[in-house]
This record gives structure tokens, C-alpha cells and sequence, in this order.
């Protein structure tokens, strides 16, 4: 049986920045206790992003985004390979970390089982540096749309 994993990233005290953490409160409530699919939350990425991936076979990784110029609220769904194409040189917030994609492949590298499928659901961010809980109502308007898309992509709608 295929081991799915759903983690939500951010930081739910830094406004927008948390609207991953959110998605993955509202999927836990949303899906069945039964279902093969383990939902968490994480407040790091690199190479503890990493880690926590390691043993599944799929992934869906859902975080804020914040570009200049973006739509505040608009999602964005993408593979990883999308996300390398996009930022080929990214880097991660902290100089020392690795990003997603550099992590992943010392992660391969070192002999890790990690997944084949890494999926991930960016939402434009308004405000990823505000202290609060509270999310910009464009933001927070776009958590149920991505629970849904989740839920569909896992099967359960």
C-alpha cells in the first residue's frame, strides 16, 4: 500500500506564513480517521523537510509563497521538477539550510527511501513577516479551495 503523507509548512504566528499549517489542520478534521494518509505540520524546511518525507512514497507539501507582484491567495500546484524550473538556484531562508530540492537529493544521495512523488501547493502570501494568527482575508480564503483540490487529489472527494 502506497504510504501518503500531507505536510503543512509555516509558521501559524507569522500571518500568511502559516496557511500551510492551517490546510493541514483543516484536512486532519476533514478526512476520515481511518484513511492510509498521515497529515502533520512543520515549521522548518531543508533538510528536516527532508527527514520528515523519508519512508513515504508520495508527498504533498503545502506552504505559503510570496513573489513580487503575486496575488495574494492565488494557489499554485507543482511538481518538483516544476519548483527546480522555477528557482533553479533557490535557496533556503536560512544560510544553514539546503532547500527543498537540494535536500532531496543528498537525501537520495545519502541512501534515503524517499518519496517518487513530492507534489506542492503554494499559496501567494500577503504577509509572511507580520507577527499574528490572524491571515489576510485573501489568504485565508484560499484554504478551503486548497483542501478541497488535497482531498481530490488524495481520492476522498
Amino acid at each position: 500500500m502506497e504510504k501518503t503523507l500531507v505536510l503543512g509548512l509555516g509558521n501559524p504566528i507569522l500571518s500568511d506564513d502559516g496557511v500551510g499549517v492551517r490546510v493541514a489542520q483543516a484536512l486532519h478534521a476533514a478526512l476520515p480517521p481511518d484513511v492510509p494518509v498521515d497529515v502533520k505540520e512543520l515549521g522548518l524546511g531543508g533538510l528536516t523537510l527532508m527527514e520528515a518525507m523519508v519512508g513515504y512514497d508520495r508527498v504533498i507539501l503545502i506552504d505559503a509563497l510570496r513573489r513580487e507582484g503575486g496575488e495574494p491567495g492565488a494557489v499554485r500546484r507543482m511538481t518538483l521538477k516544476e519548483l527546480r524550473d522555477l528557482s533553479p538556484t533557490q535557496h533556503s531562508a536560512s544560510p544553514h539550510d539546503a532547500s527543498l530540492v537540494t535536500a532531496l537529493e543528498v537525501g537520495r544521495r545519502m541512501g534515503f527511501s524517499l518519496p517518487k512523488e513530492v507534489i506542492i501547493y503554494a499559496i501567494e502570501a500577503e504577509k509572511v513577516t507580520d507577527f499574528g494568527e490572524e491571515m489576510s482575508p485573501a489568504v485565508a480564503a484560499a484554504v478551503p479551495r486548497v483542501v478541497k483540490a488535497v482531498l481530490s487529489e488524495l481520492g476522498y472527494l
